[in-house]
């Protein structure tokens, strides 16, 4: 059975475990989300469970959003069901803000289903992704943690530079991959095997050892790891 959950990046503090020590973590508010579709191998292709988190107003929501979550009347759903297609079940949910998909087998899943925090409890560690702080265009001191050049007076105005980058003659070019500067963040990024630290099933709250991508209020997913503990 796939483990998963949609949530927000609450902030980081830190706790004391039961020998005393200080642990820094980060407070995640997971779920409750909802079971918006299962993708099968037949039908998709795949297996994968489709959670949505965070109800959007109506108001704000489009028309295909709100068919996402629930059966609308329209002229083409008219046709498919005079067709004898059979219509996709919906969640009967509110249309959602957040929407992702945990890859996985969807056994014991049904569309519609309510998930909260609760599916963590036997679980020892997970995985966290998000999208990192955008920090726009960086050099490579910043981006690449670079030395930079000397400050004697050699080296005029190019301290922070990168510095020489090519290659002669041949092969005259530059290899793919070479670090630069450039665009710094904004990137989707997993924190592998975070240990889960303490669960708040009242409040839907979920505690990890460590940082997570993203800034506070960030949406992120959180999974079961399959990172193989060595």
């Amino acid at each position: 059975m796939t483990v998963g959950l949609l949530g927000r990046k609450v902030g980081m503090t830190q706790i004391y475990d039961t020998t005393g020590k200080v642990v820094p973590v980060t407070v995640i508010q997971a779920g409750p989300c909802h079971v918006l579709q299962l993708r099968t191998q037949q039908r998709d292709g795949y297996e994968a469970v489709q959670l949505g988190y965070l109800d959007r107003p109506r108001r704000l929501a489009s028309r295909s959003s709100r068919g996402h979550v629930a059966k609308l009347d329209s002229k083409r759903q008219r046709g498919r069901a005079a067709a004898g297609v059979e219509a996709v079940s919906k969640a009967g949910c509110e249309p959602k803000r957040f929407i992702r998909e945990v890859r996985g087998p969807v056994d014991g899943y049904q569309v519609g289903q309510e998930l909260s925090v609760g599916v963590f409890s036997e679980i020892e560690a997970v995985d966290v992704i998000g999208t990192s702080k955008g920090r726009g265009t960086a050099g490579v001191m910043k981006r690449h943690n670079f030395r930079g050049q000397r400050a004697s007076h050699g080296v005029k105005k190019c301290h922070r530079h990168l510095g020489g980058t090519g290659c002669s003659a041949d092969p005259s070019r530059l290899f793919k991959g070479r670090r630069m500067a450039g665009q710094y963040g904004n990137a989707r990024c997993t924190a592998r095997n975070l240990k889960v630290v303490q669960i708040d099933v009242n409040n839907n709250l979920l505690v990890v050892r460590g940082a997570v991508p993203g800034p506070n209020g960030g949406y992120v997913m959180i999974q079961q790891t399959n990172k193989i503990r060595g």
